[in-house]
């Protein structure tokens, strides 16, 4: 089997190239001239869309062919004082041109709305903002003129004291949603409140494909082993390989933080386990040291009995 490995937004090893410049609110509405305003977005925006780019040609460069892209690419992108600003037709050109790279180099891209994009909440102004999130990711990928395998990744969300009740909203809107939004996510079990066993009831429900997170699964989990999970994760993919999540915690005081590195051992073993379903698999690192941790990672696993580099970011088990 092989494994490809991808990192999200940054890279440590490019100077000066964030892709998610930002420009806070209190800025924007610090500067008394409307067309002044903007114009502090469109430079902000246009660099991180040329940052992007440049991550984009130095994964390729490195063989990374999986890559997140950062949720702030254009900054206050849905504020309600910004919303009659068009960037998506004023940067038609330049998303078009990151779309068009992505799919020439078969480049599996991504996003993760922030952690506050959360469709069951019981408070409709907090479901309304998150749906408002959701779109602006699904309309850059709709403006990169990428199809719906390009996706998005979602938490069900918060319990609000009960649980089966925060379950039931949650299905309910995940079925209101537009279907250019709906038809883009992709469902994650997190550290907290659903575990792994919970989002893979609501993937099978809903047919939508689970991003397993196999730290939030080592501090949030219901008994169930990695073994018996794996195939049932598995059988949510049909159309693409499935998609995991990777991260080591930072320490036992910090179990649910993640470290600046990926622990090779933790990983080894993971990848030993996975190997018995014989299933290639897409793995996002969570390091902070982004592709510096995925470079470091690599080197440890050419070390370990049963692995065979495939390149700088593929091996095969």
């Amino acid at each position: 089997m092989k494994i490809r490995l991808g990192y999200a937004a940054l890279s440590l090893q490019l100077e000066n190239c964030s892709p998610a410049k930002t420009v806070t609110f209190k800025t924007y509405s610090g500067i008394a001239d409307q067309e002044a305003r903007l114009d502090k977005l469109r430079r902000v925006a246009r660099q991180n869309i040329e940052n992007t780019f440049r991550v984009l040609r130095y994964n390729t460069a490195h063989d990374i062919l999986l890559y997140r892209f950062s949720s702030q690419i254009i900054p206050l992108a849905t504020h309600p004082l910004v919303e009659d600003w068009d960037y998506l037709r004023e940067f038609a050109p330049e998303l078009q041109g990151l779309g068009h790279y992505c799919r020439a180099h078969h480049l599996r891209v991504s996003a993760h709305p922030d952690h506050f994009t959360v469709i069951n909440s019981p408070d409709e102004a907090v479901v309304a903002g998150s749906i408002k999130d959701l779109d602006y990711h699904a309309g850059l990928f709709r403006a990169m003129g990428l199809d719906k395998q390009t996706k998005m990744v979602l938490h069900i969300g918060g319990r609000y004291q009960d649980k089966t009740a925060s379950l039931k909203r949650f299905l309910a809107n995940f079925q209101m949603l537009p279907s250019h939004i709906k038809s883009r996510l992709m469902l994650e079990n997190d550290d907290r409140s659903y575990s792994a066993g919970d989002v893979i009831e609501v993937c099978r429900k809903l047919k939508v494909p689970m991003v397993l997170d196999v730290h939030h699964h080592l501090v949030h989990h219901a008994g169930e082993q990695l073994s018996r999970l794996l195939p049932q994760v598995y059988a949510t993919w049909t159309h693409q390989i499935p998609k995991l999540h990777f991260s080591s915690p930072r320490s036992p005081e910090k179990i649910r933080c993640h470290a600046q590195e990926i622990d090779p051992e933790s990983f080894y073993h993971f990848i030993m386990t996975a190997r018995e379903f014989n299933q290639d698999i897409d793995v996002m690192l969570e390091a902070k040291n982004k592709d510096l941790a995925l470079f470091a990672l690599v080197k440890e696993m050419s070390r370990k009995k049963g692995v065979t580099l495939i390149n700088e970011a593929m091996m095969r088990i």
